[in-house]
């Protein structure tokens, strides 16, 4: 892993808690979490040139292997709140990232990451980095 590179990319998203969110205790259901987190890798993939569409451009899927959440407070119906999403490096044939949403107050309600690794168009797992994936550390000063 590359602990020693000072490059941290980072992106936020902000969402309005819906009804079709929340549960009948009127807290947001646990299974949002997860939309919530792709909003956010899509935002970063948005802002850092990885989005799902460059991925599959160049030949490849990157499906979640892992997903982990940690629970801190409840979310309700008409809050709002900000998900920061951090891209965490390493040498491996992964993008991992990890999460925090915090409410408009800036109390922390959730923690998280992700895992993806790489497919061919064959559906094979993918040992190491893709040529692209390559490159787009190599432009964000990642290696």
């Amino acid at each position: 892993m590359n602990n020693t590179n000072p490059v941290q990319l980072k992106a936020t998203r902000t969402i309005d808690i819906r009804f079709s969110e929340v549960d009948s205790m009127n807290i947001v259901w646990h299974g949002s979490y997860s939309l919530y987190f792709e909003d956010a890798r899509e935002a970063f993939g948005t802002k850092y040139g990885l989005s799902y569409l460059y991925i599959f451009n160049n030949g490849y899927y990157a499906p979640l292997v892992d997903l982990k959440f940690s629970f801190k407070k409840p979310l309700q119906y008409g809050q709002q709140a900000r998900i920061d999403i951090t891209y965490r490096n390493t040498d491996a044939a992964k993008i991992i990232f990890n999460y925090e949403i915090k409410d408009a107050t800036d109390n922390l309600i959730a923690t998280g990451s992700s895992v993806q690794v790489f497919l061919d168009r064959n559906y094979k797992l993918v040992w190491t980095n893709p040529p692209f994936y390559e490159e787009w550390k190599q432009q964000m000063k990642l290696i």
